[in-house]
């Protein structure tokens, strides 16, 4: 149990793109293929709320974690990383249903979770506590945007992508502001992380960040394609 939940017994350091992270990169795909195959059964609730207790139960079990092992810290561990701000949106939007919460959280949650899954900042290996639960609360805050997609038929339009970006810069506005007061580095606004990541390949500080405005733009519109080929045909 102590290599499982243990702080300072790491074991084996995470490996990007070692077999154990292809394999968690093939479950959401997998994840993903069932979800679309099964998005029409009578029972699609189930699924929401099996997504949503994947949710819940990553954020509560990460928060006992902290406490556990007491690494609770004020500038590492309050709910400002995109990711963890996504779980609790995703939260509200699979309980309310309400089509423009899911405007924002489409491309927020998948977008930011997409890039940590293919680069995580992550400092533990399989079969470590931290390891299972980044991976599956990452995999959950795409698969319930898909859910909205796929059971729900809903659709984000191009008023959703510019309504999704301007929220992302709020959010970024008050949680660089949150960092100069905690001395924090919540959404990498003070400094690259200490893994390989996206942000290696967009300059120094603080250039990085405009340039991350530019990627993320451009993947919100690469994540609408689909939707506006559709609305042609």
């Amino acid at each position: 149990m102590e290599d499982f939940f243990g702080y300072e017994n790491i074991g084996d350091y995470f490996t990007l793109f070692s077999v154990e992270h292809i394999n968690m990169i093939g479950l959401l795909m997998v994840s993903i293929l069932l979800l679309y195959i099964f998005r029409h059964t009578k029972r699609s609730n189930v699924i929401k709320y099996m997504i949503l207790a994947c949710l819940i139960l990553s954020e509560v079990t990460l928060n006992l974690w902290y406490f556990m092992t007491n690494t609770w810290d004020i500038a590492t561990t309050l709910p400002f990383q995109l990711c963890t701000m996504s779980v609790y949106l995703s939260i509200w939007m699979l309980i309310s249903e309400k089509y423009h919460v899911f405007e924002i959280v489409f491309f927020i949650g998948i977008g930011g979770a997409i890039q940590a899954i293919l680069t995580p900042e992550l400092y533990y290996n399989f079969p470590h506590f931290r390891f299972i639960h980044f991976f599956v609360a990452h995999i959950a805050i795409i698969l319930a945007s898909l859910y909205m997609v796929f059971v729900k038929k809903y659709k984000p339009t191009m008023k959703s992508l510019w309504k999704s970006f301007l929220c992302l810069n709020v959010l970024a506005f008050m949680v660089f502001n949150i960092n100069q007061l905690t001395g924090g580095n919540y959404m990498f606004l003070s400094r690259k992380p200490t893994n390989p990541s996206l942000l290696d390949f967009l300059g120094d500080y603080p250039w990085y960040i405009l340039s991350l405005e530019a990627v993320a733009l451009v993947l919100y519109f690469i994540m609408y394609l689909p939707f506006a080929f559709v609305r042609k045909q």
